[in-house]
């Protein structure tokens, strides 16, 4: 059997562009680079994103102290405090005159009274602190993420998990930001393991909401029910949404947190039911071929699920990263379902 010849050893010399250094056997064109192109995709702010930090600082992150409206309410409370305080000065020193037992009972339980008051401040302050936190806790986040700042994440993320210490994956989370170094991917993974379990409550809370006000509406006798049952279930949620994402309005806090939630809902378009919605209403026949009543207890659903959908922007410590911010067909499907009979 003959044998194969003996393959020598080949050198293939590439064509050298002109005006290369000698060194240099081969040219590379020069291509687009994709990681800087991502980079500046991520950096891009959403417009989604951009309503939210706006309401935000109009309402929870705005310094009240520092406007006309502000200064205004400082001052008439100052006012008050100083003639109430007048006036129960001489309210016990009058009381000591007549006995001093009165007028040592008064002083007790005006001082109870003082004490009180000190601790409801105390409250309001740390709630409107709070929240305030959760929503720079929001912004810092959109701007650790397009950045892929980790130092910045790694920060973050430890805050986040403090604030959620009671949750079961807290520990979890702070062990990870010992392992992964790249930024975007800590803020990621801190999104599905803290915030995701969240919002899965919260959707509940929405649904919950909009069901009860469409139930109610469509069978209450009164029109003034249906304003004063939306109202209220709109309150009760925006509070419930703020507790179960970490922060604890007070009264003033409370009034804050409901600033932001109606300037994003300004920001956003109020109902927000574009022609999409609005046609899967419309072609259900919910409002015509049923029932006017039951076409009232739909747009009130649609209404407090809206206000629920802004509470759960304002009031989440990041932004919608992982997955689209929910719509009202995501929380509340059963507001578009009608059974037609064949």
């Amino acid at each position: 059997m003959p044998s194969k010849p003996k393959l020598k050893p080949q050198v293939f010399h590439l064509e050298r562009s002109e005006g290369a250094p000698r060194r240099a056997a081969f040219t590379i064109e020069s291509v687009a680079d994709f990681v800087e192109m991502e980079a500046a995709s991520v950096a891009t702010v959403d417009p989604t994103e951009r309503a939210v930090e706006a309401a935000q600082r109009r309402g929870i992150v705005k310094n009240a102290l520092v406007s006309w409206g502000g200064l205004f309410f400082s001052a008439a409370g100052g006012f008050i405090l100083v003639v109430v305080g007048n006036w129960l000065a001489g309210l016990i020193g009058g009381l000591f005159a007549r006995s001093p037992v009165l007028g040592l009972a008064a002083l007790v339980l005006g001082g109870l009274a003082i004490f009180a008051l000190v601790v409801l401040a105390a409250r309001e302050i740390f709630g409107i602190l709070r929240q305030s936190k959760i929503a720079r806790l929001h912004m810092d986040f959109a701007t650790a993420r397009a950045a892929d700042d980790r130092d910045a994440a790694r920060r973050l993320v430890a805050e986040l998990a403090a604030l959620q210490q009671k949750r079961g994956k807290s520990a979890r989370v702070l062990e990870l930001t010992r392992e992964i170094i790249d930024g975007r991917d800590l803020i990621d993974i801190a999104e599905r393991e803290l915030i995701l379990p969240l919002d899965r409550e919260v959707r509940r809370e929405i649904a919950g909401a909009a069901k009860r006000v469409s139930m109610v509406t469509a069978i209450s006798p009164r029109a003034l029910i249906d304003v004063a049952f939306v109202a209220a279930q709109a309150l009760l949620l925006i509070r419930r949404i703020a507790e179960i994402y970490g922060g604890r309005p007070g009264f003033f806090g409370f009034l804050k947190l409901m600033r932001s939630v109606g300037a994003h809902l300004a920001v956003t378009g109020g109902v927000a039911v574009g022609d999409s919605l609005l046609q899967q209403v419309l072609g259900h026949g919910i409002a015509a071929k049923i029932s006017a009543r039951l076409g009232e207890g739909v747009l009130n659903g649609l209404l407090t699920a809206r206000v629920g959908l802004s509470a759960m922007a304002v009031c989440r410590p990041m932004p919608f990263v992982v997955g689209p911010p929910p719509a009202i067909g995501d929380v509340a499907p059963f507001l578009f379902r009608s059974e037609k009979k064949t």
